[in-house]
């Protein structure tokens, strides 16, 4: 692969179109269900709110903007998540323009980051994660046009992305942190003044809504993420196990991403300029995350689950391309371009492989079928249209989204839902009724109609 002034743009649209179409295409063909986590945002999306009982809000608010538009078309919801990979990876070659004078060098960056498989095997599942990765991205952008230019809007569009990274997953705390390092830093040097502030003003009146709904709701996200880590039933080993756990399949995930890079500049010899105010950008954005993520996994002794990390390695290929720019030959390619095109072929290989021939996962779920059974069952005993479905996220949340009639879901346990239309239900249809239900695979959920 020729990697040149020339064709460095055209070579970056043809891969992000390339992976786009990949990796809507693969999983469309071979699974059969949607993946549990993007059945989960869209149960959530059939009854929107400012907050859920696992979830901030914006996961569930695009898969219902793609509901809205394209309705319950499994391919739609593999392409969200690729346009949230792309536009990740845009944002990254935009951000490393002011970088690198030589384009080449951040098309590599980007290029880079298909050794790390958070970008390729596990998108196909629309999930916090992947919904956070743009506006993780987006932040980090405008907060180096921020400190570089010093504009408000810039500043204003900081805050805008923090909230609505916050409101995709909390864990976008991380990043703020390094982002909160690096901005007093920098006021301390008085390389920026108090103009930054404007952020918090745009980053609160997205989050206020949220806030809000999370004080009445007894802060039922925080609890669950708490309970995700393992929180309360630590020794003193786990302090000491778990972050070395941590370290030790960061290393693992980085390996084919290292790999690569190796092939680019096996050397390694670098100077730390401290001075350097790209370079403390850069160790902000990427290192400081993850050196606290390391430490609450020591201080607290938790868990912390790989799928976590997802954004936060968006960013690696560009640092380590600054760090070690002047040691890159790009006249000697050819290992690195092999390497990219094995991961880039191997991936989706691997994903439709495994999708094809193990036939007991999530995505060979017989939504569609079972969906059809209870409509028909429905029909059979009611005259009225299914209004609300009442049961797990997995379940009652596939019936939701396979329904003809797009079904509000309600929780199990949601009481303040079933006060709300208690008045209003015409019919009640409590599934499974028979042996017969049972053995079709009908779920335990509870269907509703409306007067």
């Amino acid at each position: 692969m020729a990697i040149n002034k020339k064709n460095v743009i055209n070579l970056f649209y043809i891969f992000i179109t390339t992976h786009l179409i990949i990796w809507t295409l693969i999983p469309t063909l071979t699974n059969n269900n949607l993946p549990l986590d993007t059945i989960e945002a869209l149960a959530w999306g059939s009854n929107l709110d400012w907050g859920f009982n696992k979830h901030p809000p914006m996961s569930a608010l695009l898969v219902e903007i793609f509901y809205q538009i394209f309705g319950s078309q499994d391919w739609a919801y593999y392409l969200l998540s690729q346009i949230c990979v792309i536009i990740s990876f845009f944002v990254v070659f935009k951000l490393a323009v002011d970088f690198f004078e030589n384009k080449a060098f951040c098309l590599l960056s980007v290029l880079l980051l298909e050794g790390i498989y958070f970008y390729n095997f596990t998108t196909p599942e629309f999930n916090v994660n992947v919904c956070l990765m743009p506006f993780w991205s987006l932040t980090v952008l405008y907060l180096w046009k921020g400190f570089k230019d010093n504009k408000i809007i810039d500043w204003f569009l900081v805050g805008l992305f923090s909230g609505f990274g916050f409101l995709s997953k909390y864990l976008f705390i991380y990043l703020g942190l390094g982002i909160d390092i690096f901005l007093i830093y920098m006021i301390y040097k008085k390389k920026i003044d108090f103009k930054c502030l404007v952020s918090i003003i745009s980053f609160l009146i997205v989050l206020l809504p949220h806030l809000i709904w999370l004080t009445g709701n007894n802060y039922v996200t925080i609890t669950y993420g708490l309970d995700r880590t393992g929180t309360g039933d630590q020794n003193f080993l786990d302090h000491i196990i778990h972050p070395l756990i941590f370290l030790g399949k960061q290393i693992g995930i980085l390996i084919p991403f290292f790999l690569m890079f190796l092939f680019l500049n096996n050397k390694l010899k670098s100077k730390f300029n401290f001075k350097d105010n790209k370079l403390l950008f850069l160790l902000s954005i990427n290192i400081v995350p993850i050196v606290f993520v390391f430490l609450t996994s020591m201080i607290m002794g938790v868990k912390i689950r790989t799928m976590w990390m997802t954004p936060f390695y968006l960013f690696f290929g560009v640092l380590l391309m600054y760090v070690f720019q002047s040691q890159i030959n790009l006249n000697k390619l050819k290992g690195f371009t092999a390497t990219f095109l094995i991961l880039f072929i191997f991936s989706p290989f691997s994903y439709a492989y495994i999708s094809i021939t193990e036939t007991d996962k999530r995505t060979d779920y017989k939504g569609k079928e079972i969906a059809a059974l209870v409509q028909e069952k429905w029909d059979n005993e009611k005259s009225s249209e299914i209004k609300y479905v009442k049961g797990d996220e997995w379940t009652a949340g596939n019936l939701s989204y396979h329904l003809k009639s797009r079904p509000k879901w309600i929780s199990i346990n949601d009481r303040k839902w079933m006060k709300k239309i208690k008045r209003s239900v015409n019919d009640t249809l409590i599934l499974p009724n028979s042996v017969d239900d049972f053995d079709k695979g009908i779920p335990a959920v509870t269907l509703f109609s409306l007067k």
